[in-house]
């Protein structure tokens, strides 16, 4: 963590900061504050409702939450994390933003702040001796939104539109070398982990690696600092950036990939069995994510339009399995060499929440850890064609299961679970009543 108030006196030339905090749809709320007033939240935080971490998607009160009118609507105070300022060099002015999360008046944990659900899955981590490592793969397409309908933006260097999918083209990366460029660059101010970026398979779609650390509080933040710097960077290019899951009915949507393992206390890999199989605690962490994922599917895919993604042979995984080297699967280990033997989970969107995704990755790999739980046989060919058990295939369903769940309370905290399912019901209520492009205009440039 850099120290607030010296970063402050180091960066003179910021003159306002940012205080956020993470909803649990993932958006930043908070406040604009002077710089020369920032010494004041450093030190006593700031204030603002509990329910404001629970609104809805076009930032509304949640009108059945026990949060607003049933209790006054009363406030929590705001901290900073552990991260420190943050330039946001998206804005034209020199800007930072001090990542913030929510306390109860008498110093709890606001249960309802997806940071500290993160947060808590990681302790039972800790009380075992035990670190997961993480890292992210990030899938975004540039969309060129100014007219009726969706497209790929001009290359600001030929200045015409490449209106097919290429995948892994280096072509499709250097028609978009400034704003790639830029990008990086503002990664190493913002101390975000890139690495490898790609073309992916849908119109103007890209892909971005975040590198593996044992700090998954750190890889959710930088996913979540990413997500914004992308979205508000490719403004100032002209054009937008989506994590929407599906922004194109004809082309694979987004997901965010997660990749783990886990130390020991003497930072062993407990995966690692020297061999290609890994170890049985890989094999219980497996278990355990298969247990969850049908019930879990809703923090895999939060949206309305997650689901347009989840369909057979779109390079988004529907049936409930796992494998070795095998894209098709939910889950998937990877090859290489045992010491780097990891966990990859694909079913999520790009239009999650990271913390929620972490804290729920992480939550049912460790039950199953715990309970040694025995996942079936490993799958090998092509998942869309075999009879496997389904995630829900519906927003609604996935509601349902996730009301109903005996393994998310293990895992998330039972008044988060509460607001997360209010939320939802109530942007299915009113996107109903929405056509889909006006759907489309809502996810854009939210998730």
């Amino acid at each position: 963590m850099n120290d607030p108030k010296s970063w402050l006196r180091k960066n003179p030339q910021v003159r306002t900061i940012r205080v956020a905090a993470s909803d649990l749809n993932g958006q930043p709320r908070g406040k604009r504050v002077p710089a020369r007033f920032a010494d004041k939240v450093v030190e006593d935080g700031t204030r603002f409702p509990l329910s404001v971490l629970n609104l809805d998607i076009w930032g509304e009160d949640i009108d059945e939450s026990p949060l607003v009118f049933e209790t006054g609507d009363r406030d929590g105070v705001l901290y900073p994390t552990e991260r420190g300022f943050v330039p946001m060099p998206w804005l034209e002015a020199p800007t930072a933003l001090l990542p913030i999360w929510m306390y109860r008046e008498d110093g709890r944990p606001f249960d309802g702040d997806p940071r500290h659900a993160l947060s808590a899955v990681l302790k039972r981590y800790r009380k075992l001796g035990l670190t997961p490592v993480v890292a992210i793969e990030l899938e975004f397409f540039l969309i060129d939104d100014s007219g009726k309908s969706l497209q790929v933006p001009l290359s600001p260097r030929s200045q015409k539109r490449r209106k097919a999918a290429e995948v892994m083209s280096i072509r499709a990366l250097d028609a978009f070398d400034i704003f790639f460029t830029d990008l990086y660059d503002a990664c190493e101010d913002m101390d975000i982990p890139a690495d490898t970026a790609i073309s992916e398979a849908g119109l103007g779609q890209f892909e971005l690696n975040l590198m593996h650390q044992p700090d998954a509080l750190r890889a959710a933040d930088d996913a979540w600092f990413f997500k914004m710097l992308v979205r508000g960077l490719a403004r100032r290019h002209g054009f937008a950036a989506s994590f929407m899951a599906k922004p194109y009915e004809d082309y694979p949507g987004s997901g965010m990939h997660v990749h783990f393992s886990v130390l020991d206390e003497d930072g062993n890999n407990i995966f690692d069995d020297g061999g290609p199989k890994g170890t049985d605690k890989m094999r219980h962490a497996v278990g355990g994510l298969m247990d969850a994922m049908h019930d879990s599917t809703l923090i895999f895919a939060p949206h309305g339009n997650s689901y347009d993604r989840l369909v057979p042979e779109n390079h988004a995984p529907c049936g409930i399995s796992w494998a070795y080297e095998n894209r098709t699967s939910a889950i998937r280990i990877p090859g290489g060499s045992p010491k780097g033997r990891r966990i990859e989970h694909r079913v999520a969107g790009g239009d999650v929440n990271p913390y929620l995704l972490l804290a729920t990755l992480l939550g049912a790999a460790l039950n199953g850890i715990e309970d040694g739980t025995e996942p079936p046989a490993p799958i090998t060919g092509n998942a869309y064609a075999q009879d496997l058990p389904l995630i829900p295939g519906s927003w609604e369903k996935a509601m349902d299961a996730f009301e109903a769940s005996e393994v998310m309370p293990r895992i998330l905290p039972e008044g988060l679970i509460r607001n997360l399912l209010l939320t939802k019901r109530q942007e299915l209520h009113f996107m109903s009543e929405l056509s889909p492009q006006e759907q489309v205009e809502i996810y854009l440039d939210t998730v």
